[in-house]
């Protein structure tokens, strides 16, 4: 008979290539093979299919169709939805946190009706200081740091569906299209934005994008540009403020 320890590392083995499965399958939504998810985790092949089977029959995976792939399983998303807290309630803190470090005004936005949309500020102490409302602005994407680190997160595709031939020009370093997608990829590789006064004039803008399990977002600084002696500092505090929100809700798994 197996000892009681041997069969907690046995249980104790199962679930951690259970959750190998998962972070595999987490990755691609459209599925993969059991050969493929076997190479990935460098497990048997059978091992794999007795696993996924037994995740699928508490519908934690799925059978993509006849040609044998599997994907994450409906049971997943329900446990996420059940424990999901609101965006606003866990980034709060931080983003108050880097408001105080910059001593400036801070947001949390999103896309909303193919317009950046503001979920969450912090304004700054400050005698001059940028106040956005919350809940009722809504900005051409491509005029803000915010709006431009959401839309290097899209596909080509999206962009071309929320991006009119001829953007609206709110100042003089408004862009035109073709030098907004340029910036884009130099967006996607880098993973901040700017906004040198192009929504509006005096002011300037730093963002990263948020990837979560709750939605993509983004947290940005806004500052009056002659408070503005580089971009480093601000680019700095926006990448560690993002790294301390991801811990807690990435979207990876594991």
């Amino acid at each position: 008979m197996a000892k009681p320890e041997q069969d907690k590392q046995g249980g104790i083995q199962v679930i951690a290539r259970a959750a190998s499965i998962l972070r595999s399958l987490a990755i691609q939504p459209k599925g993969k093979s059991l050969a493929e998810i076997a190479k990935e985790i460098d497990l048997p092949r059978s091992t794999v299919q007795r696993i996924v089977h037994a995740l699928e029959m508490e519908g934690l995976t799925e059978s993509v169709g006849p040609g044998g792939g599997f994907r994450i399983g409906p049971a997943v998303s329900r446990l996420v939805q059940h424990c999901q807290q609101d965006i606003s309630d866990i980034v709060r803190p931080l983003l108050q946190q880097l408001s105080d470090d910059l001593q400036e005004s801070v947001v949390l936005c999103h896309i909303e009706h193919q317009q950046v949309g503001v979920l969450e500020r912090v304004v700054a102490d400050q005698p001059l200081r940028v106040v956005f409302p919350v809940g009722c602005i809504r900005v051409p994407m491509h005029l803000t740091a915010a709006g431009k680190v959401l839309l290097a997160g899209l596909s080509p595709e999206e962009r071309q569906q929320i991006l009119p031939d001829n953007l609206p020009r709110n100042t003089c370093n408004s862009k035109d299209r073709a030098t907004l997608l340029t910036e884009l990829e130099r967006v996607a590789k880098v993973g901040y934005a700017v906004d040198h006064e192009e929504f509006a004039e005096g002011i300037i803008g730093f963002a990263v994008r948020l990837d979560t399990y709750l939605g993509q977002f983004a947290v940005a600084v806004v500052v009056p540009s002659h408070r503005v002696d580089g971009e480093q500092r601000f680019v700095d505090a926006l990448f560690d403020c993002k790294a301390q929100i991801e811990r807690k809700i990435s979207i990876k798994v594991g």
